[in-house]
């Protein structure tokens, strides 16, 4: 049987969940350093994962939240409503993602398919552009254009990035074939947007630009992806490489669960604590408040202030939130990064993304039209307003969920300053367009759920899209955990989230680099991994990203 696709790598082919898994644990901490205080500055998935691993060390997370527990998995509940969510941020999550998945088995949550497009979980598919509405259960019913532009992806990044054998090396987690394909891609690429390996590519060149025009339009696995088109073309090909816009899962009753149970969590193995501990038992039910100011005190102590003026010291800091906090809402000790690192932070790239949800009497698209014997609504891709419409069923004799538009970059700035029942009438005429016999609206109950991501203080924008260029600015990120060469002034504060990852975007990169961030502060306060189970920071100088040069 063929291995699996996993996120291993390819920047940094690490096996994450391996060091999870292994029954010796993540490390061992000298008796003086158990009980040890951090601070952890952010409870999204990348916090609250930190903080588990650092209490099952038997360290003292510490954990400050701003807004609410979660970060970008936000499951916002419909009122009055047996736990029937709209999914405002994170909501689909590749098999591919295994750590991501350990966490998933820890907390028991059930799973079920995403009906991405094209998808048996979706029933049906409808694309509109142009004008011209087609409906498909598969991708053999669209007509030839569409299975042109499908074969002229494949035959890109067959052509152009080597693309089977360097998935057969991630598959294979053969750490040394994947970085003799993937760094030289890096080197060549660093500077190369996804428009232009599209436009550019031989398999593309020889069709028209209405065959480009389909692909930005209704895209691969999960849509459109012309909002995509500035960015490094590095950053598509880490998203296609493993997997992770492929069989995509969604937790039932919403991703939110999964920080908020480990939050509950209480582990069956752990250091220095005793058995029934968990993080909110730690810090009697609740996370702290904001974050104001770090600083540092003397060379192995950091002070939080939060917005009362109320202090307190730590021994290490893991920076959680997104990374522009620490300049525009945290007043942030300059000395404590290097200026190259301030660079980096202060370049990262946010892309913006909006969603609207309504809730439904139920799943009326499920039941076939006796006429027709299609679907009477189907997920809908298309370049009007809405871009992504899908379609969640709950189950029988429960509300349905449509979210009405999920749109990004210029398309979300559209729905920036609209209300949630202005979004929502948009989309209905949108979609009225589409489906010119169906009436929408006499299924939809109570009030519409929005969000724009770039306009919440605590988030500025949904996730990283690096630029070209961008490269060195993202390892620097990445590798900040490794701090053996850092002077004192810049050691004992450590990044996660995933804008530090080489996967923005996804639960799956926040994880890694907490994980990284986990290896960083057992270090730091004079701790160790196992020989048998060596950790990310330990095998770093085999498997490091390449360099490149900056002179």
């Amino acid at each position: 049987m063929q291995a699996p696709v996993s996120v291993f790598g390819p920047d940094f082919p690490f096996a994450y969940d391996d060091w999870l898994r292994h029954p010796k644990g993540l490390g061992t901490l000298p008796a003086s350093a158990t009980g040890t205080r951090v601070a952890v500055i952010g409870a999204g998935v990348s916090g609250i994962v930190t903080a588990y691993e650092l209490m099952r060390l038997g360290l003292q997370p510490v954990v400050y939240e701003a807004g609410r527990m979660g970060g970008r998995l936000r499951s916002e509940r419909f009122p009055n409503t047996d736990n029937v969510v709209a999914e405002l941020g994170g909501m689909r999550f590749p098999e591919s993602a295994t750590t991501f998945n350990h966490y998933v088995g820890l907390t028991k949550l059930e799973t079920k398919p995403f009906p991405n497009p094209l998808t048996e979980a979706a029933l049906s598919t409808v694309i509109d552009l142009s004008g011209e509405t087609l409906y498909a259960e598969t991708a053999q019913d669209l007509p030839q254009i569409y299975k042109d532009v499908a074969n002229a992806w494949q035959q890109a990044l067959d052509e152009e990035a080597a693309f089977q054998p360097l998935q057969e090396a991630i598959r294979n987690r053969d750490a040394a074939g994947i970085k003799a394909i993937w760094d030289p891609l890096v080197r060549e690429w660093d500077d190369r947007t996804f428009y232009d390996f599209i436009s550019t590519s031989k398999a593309f060149k020889d069709l028209s630009f209405r065959h480009r025009e389909i692909f930005g339009q209704v895209g691969f696995g999960t849509g459109g992806w012309d909002s995509d088109f500035r960015n490094t073309m590095l950053e598509i090909l880490r998203v296609v490489v493993t997997a992770c816009d492929d069989h995509q899962s969604y937790i039932v009753g919403g991703a939110e669960q999964l920080p908020r149970t480990l939050w509950q969590l209480e582990p069956e193995e752990l250091n220095h604590w005793p058995l029934g501990t968990s993080l909110s038992s730690l810090h009697q039910g609740a996370t702290r408040g904001a974050v104001t100011a770090i600083e540092r005190l003397g060379s192995n102590a950091f002070r939080i202030t939060d917005p009362y003026n109320n202090t307190d010291e730590f021994k290490a800091v893991v920076v959680c939130c997104q990374s522009w906090l620490l300049t525009t809402s945290i007043d942030t000790d300059e000395s404590l990064f290097s200026q190259s690192h301030w660079m980096a932070l202060d370049r990262t790239s946010y892309m913006q993304s909006s969603k609207t949800f309504v809730m439904v009497d139920e799943a009326f698209w499920t039941q076939r039209d006796a006429k027709t014997q299609r679907y009477p609504m189907s997920m809908t891709l298309t370049d009007r307003i809405t871009r992504g419409t899908y379609l969640f069923d709950n189950g029988p004799n429960r509300p349905g969920v449509i979210c009405l538009t999920y749109t990004w970059m210029a398309d979300a700035l559209k729905m920036l300053p609209l209300s949630a029942e202005r979004r929502a009438e948009l989309a209905l005429s949108a979609l009225e367009k589409i489906y010119p016999d169906l009436d929408i609206r006499s299924h939809i109950v109570g009030k519409p759920i929005t969000v724009s991501w770039e306009a919440d203080e605590n988030f500025l924008g949904a996730f990283k899209g690096a630029l070209p260029g961008h490269y060195r600015y993202n390892r620097r990120m990445y590798t900040h955990f490794m701090q053996q060469a850092f002077p004192p002034a810049e050691q004992g504060i450590f990044i996660a989230g995933d804008d530090v990852s080489w996967t923005p975007g996804w639960a799956e990169g926040a994880m890694q680099t907490a994980l990284n961030a986990v290896w960083g502060v057992l270090t730091h306060v004079g701790g160790k991994t196992w020989p048998e189970n060596p950790g990310p920071g330990d095998v770093f100088n085999e498997l490091q990203p390449v360099i490149l040069p900056e002179d």
